[in-house]
């Protein structure tokens, strides 16, 4: 008979716990999981906050790397159990069989039945077990390497499309201004206060400011279909102006950026922030553990063998059965185990020494960066007062132009003034955007 679950009285508290116990097990379990998986671990736990963490999120989920990511950490999970294993490979069957039936054929019969051990050489074990475990963490840093240059590359097609947009935006502005000066112009035409002239100069500016809206509908419109063929779906202009990432510390530098000798590239890999570095230095550690374990494979594996033999050597006589005991030592092979070596230690120094130009370069990135967060900020406060000055200049004149104080060519000249004005303030907003998710990039920083 099947008991239907009810909610807990408030008045058994041990009922109340024992609920709470599972789930608290539970809960425990998934943030182990969590913990012991780095490559699950890097991937966003939470929902992203801005819409370009969201952009970011849709566009990796598309990724081949994404998609192929579990079997790879399958693949990589099977390496450390097969170096965990008792023998150095599977064993293997022996069987075989002899008779005299072609020849003489007296009912001779012979059948043998063995089984080969393959053994491990010495540190072959500890060796295999240590570039196991190497390629996969040097997995989970190729995965995050690869998260941040697409975070590289989304972060460029998303200023691009916020640039775009608000230049529209500003264009849109400029026309509808262009259209009612001249709406105003014409009626004041057929009042007799302007002259035809007047109103031509109207019309053109008009004309000028609906070639600039197409154009800048265009552009929008490009960008957007870039930053779509990423992310998969069509963006969606923000009501208000692009939300910015946060920013980093005044002195955030990765760890290791400053340690450009790369002698204990391995022992550093831990302490290591920058994606790109962690790759490159997990690729050196696989390359080391590949020398060391090349080292100690100076021969193919020892067999050890145990068979048994039955046979008879007429018919009509007992059948006899043996056993048998055998150890296979293959000999060393020098050259080709130098070849070995000699291939592992190569991908080992090239490793190494790109480690030690990638650290020096993002270094200079990083610093470059900064400078470039800061001129950003610096010529946004200008063009911030630049656009303010204008457009109480445009309503100087634009009150001047409608009492008939100023001439139509001043008054479109500061309508154009204020447009360049206006235009450069919203790109150098986007550009200081743009310049601090730059700087984030330098120091390896996911969107967020």
């Amino acid at each position: 008979m099947r008991k239907t679950a009810t909610a807990p009285h408030p008045g058994h508290p041990v009922r109340h716990r024992a609920r709470l116990l599972p789930a608290l097990l539970a809960l425990s379990l998934g943030l182990g999981q969590g913990f012991l998986s780095p490559a699950r671990a890097a991937e966003p736990s939470v929902a992203p906050a801005t819409p370009l963490a969201r952009a970011f999120a849709a566009a990796w989920e598309r990724q081949p790397l994404a998609a192929a990511l579990p079997q790879r950490q399958d693949a990589a999970r099977a390496q450390q159990e097969a170096a965990d294993s008792l023998l150095a490979q599977p064993p293997s069957l022996d069987l075989s069989t002899r008779t005299d039936r072609y020849n003489r054929d007296r009912g001779a019969r012979e059948v043998e039945t063995g089984i080969a051990l393959p053994l491990w050489l010495p540190g072959e074990k500890d060796g295999t077990r240590a570039l196991a475990d190497a390629r996969k963490e040097a997995l989970d840093a190729r995965t995050l390497a690869a998260r941040l240059q697409l975070a590289a590359e989304l972060r460029s097609a998303w200023w691009a499309w916020q640039q775009a947009g608000q230049d529209q935006q500003v264009a849109q502005a400029r026309a509808d201004n262009a259209a009612r000066l001249a709406s105003d112009v014409e009626r004041r035409m057929k009042a007799g206060d302007l002259s035809r002239a007047d109103l031509n100069q109207a019309q053109g500016a008009q004309a000028a400011a609906q070639a600039a809206l197409a154009e800048s509908r265009v552009a929008a419109l490009a960008a957007a279909r870039r930053l779509q063929s990423l992310t998969g779906q069509p963006p969606k202009p923000a009501d208000g102006p692009p939300q910015t990432e946060p920013e980093p510390a005044a002195n955030a530098l990765p760890a290791g950026l400053a340690d450009e000798d790369g002698a204990d590239a391995e022992g550093a890999a831990t302490a290591i922030g920058h994606p790109l570095l962690q790759d490159l230095a997990q690729r050196s550690a696989v390359s080391r553990r590949a020398l060391e374990l090349a080292s100690r494979q100076t021969r193919a594996n020892p067999e050890i063998a145990i068979s048994t033999r039955r046979d008879r050597s007429a018919a009509g006589e007992m059948t006899d059965q043996t056993w048998a005991l055998a150890l296979r030592l293959p000999f060393s092979s020098t050259p080709r185990n130098q070849a070995r070596i000699a291939e592992a230690n190569a991908d080992l120094i090239e490793a190494e020494t790109q480690l030690r130009l990638e650290r020096q370069r993002l270094a200079q990135e990083g610093e470059t960066a900064r400078a470039q967060l800061d001129a950003a900020r610096l010529q946004l406060a200008a063009a911030e007062t630049r656009a303010r000055l204008a457009a109480e200049n445009r309503g100087f004149y634009d009150k001047a132009f409608r009492l008939g104080e100023a001439d139509l060519p001043t008054r479109l000249r500061i309508e154009l003034e204020a447009f360049e004005a206006e235009r450069q303030a919203v790109r150098s907003r986007i550009q200081a955007a743009a310049a601090l998710s730059q700087l984030r990039q330098a120091l390896g920083l996911l969107p967020e």
